[in-house]
């Protein structure tokens, strides 16, 4: 078999390794699914009223559901690294690496095989949301193509932030170190457009909010679902999501590197 065939059935037998895993502990996926609903119910439910009243004059609480549903889309993702970085320090710090390293499989499909994985477990934690959400009474007019291109933006930024939490979960001395770190991106879309709009928040804010990566994907995602201006939202969406993925991909890598040259032959 060539390289890049052993490389592809290697990751295969990985990713297959981590889809077991998430069904061995179902609870960390019904964390996943379940707190961007929850936090989907207490905004529409407990604050939508108020929240949707500074929408403009057709405000009100359906107005800011279809607001939320995109901020609680990047929500699910960071709830879905939160887990893959966790999975990736219980590998490296458990002793499974050991073992991997006296096979002779692919250094590269570990680690693809998380991300894969992850990714594969963020799309249907978000099928479920927009389920849930239009349940709940949320309607779109972004048609087919919208919703096609809002997936491209949210992929493309799960992507990335999956191999954001891989280097994170390698650069973790411990499990629960790992569980933690993750924590900023959960709470970008609470600093950005994800909730409300920038407009309203304090000078020095909303300029962080502005210029933080989850506001443009955010902008990006409500105008494709909605039909609206789209801007250049989608383009600094993709930027960022490129960089982000680059740069978490090369950090990754050079920790995995890193550890194994420093584990004893």
């Amino acid at each position: 078999m060539t390289t890049l065939a052993c490389t592809l059935s290697d990751s295969a037998v990985m990713l297959r390794r981590h889809l077991k895993h998430q069904r061995r502990y179902p609870s960390l996926t019904m964390m996943l699914v379940a707190t961007p609903i929850v936090i989907l119910l207490l905004f529409v439910y407990v604050f939508g009223a108020q929240l949707g009243a500074g929408l403009g004059a057709h405000g009100g609480r359906h107005a800011y559901l279809d607001y939320v549903v995109p901020g609680l889309l990047l929500i699910t993702l960071g709830s879905a690294v939160q887990g893959t970085a966790i999975m990736v320090a219980t590998d490296m710090t458990g002793g499974i690496i050991d073992r991997f390293r006296t096979m002779a499989i692919s250094r590269a499909s570990v680690l693809t095989g998380h991300v894969v994985g992850s990714l594969i477990q963020t799309l249907l934690a978000l099928g479920v949301l927009i389920g849930v959400a239009f349940g709940l009474g949320f309607r779109s007019a972004g048609g087919p193509v919208g919703w096609l291109g809002a997936l491209g933006v949210l992929v493309l930024f799960a992507f990335a932030l999956i191999w954001l939490a891989v280097a994170l979960g390698l650069a973790a001395k411990s499990v629960e170190t790992a569980s933690n770190t993750p924590m900023f991106i959960l709470l970008l879309p609470f600093l950005g457009s994800g909730f409300v709009p920038t407009q309203t928040m304090p000078v020095g804010l909303r300029q962080f909010a502005e210029y933080q990566p989850s506001t443009p994907v955010a902008d990006a995602v409500r105008a494709l679902i909605s039909g609206g201006a789209l801007g250049d939202h989608a383009i600094v969406a993709v930027a960022w999501s490129v960089g982000i993925a680059t740069v978490a991909y090369l950090w990754a890598i050079r920790l995995y590197n890193r550890r194994r040259a420093a584990e004893p032959k």
